[in-house]
């Protein structure tokens, strides 16, 4: 499996409840480009519209070698999921507080899949407890090491 497009910025500024794996409805250049790694997803989220799933804001860049690409980088792009999990993601982002974040890009088996969450925004608190507990952790590890080498 190889990650194409990652949102890093989503794991810090939001806590995952439940992830699910989502194909994209992509045109062909747009597969040619998402392979070369010209995906981004930061500022995009997905909503559930008339029963359908959509990504929206997420950025592929025309493929270079497409003779005539007049596509919108920023297109909605449909989302292919079963009933249950389209109707569960409705259900859940109508929680208050609860938004549909993509986390990553990648190909599975050759086709390429988008890794989906129901998350909420953290607090800015909870942001610097974590952080401070990944300091603390890391300084452990570097003292353990430290320990070991003597």
């Amino acid at each position: 499996m190889a990650d194409f497009a990652k949102n890093k910025k989503a794991l810090h500024d939001f806590a995952i409840e439940e992830t699910y794996e989502a194909g994209l409805s992509l045109t062909g250049p747009e597969v040619k480009s998402v392979r070369e790694g010209r995906a981004n997803l930061k500022e995009s989220y997905a909503r559930v519209r008339g029963g359908e799933a959509f990504l929206l804001g997420a950025h592929i860049s025309p493929y270079s070698n497409a003779p005539n690409s007049k596509q919108s980088p920023t297109r909605e792009r449909k989302l292919l999921l079963h009933r249950k999990e389209i109707d569960r993601l409705a259900g859940k982002s109508q929680e208050d507080g609860k938004t549909i974040i993509p986390l990553r890009l990648y190909s599975r088996n050759g086709m390429i899949k988008l890794e989906v969450a129901v998350a909420s925004r953290k607090k800015q608190y909870d942001k610097r407890r974590e952080m401070a507990k990944k300091t603390a952790n890391r300084e452990i590890e570097r003292a353990m090491k430290e320990r070991l080498r003597r």
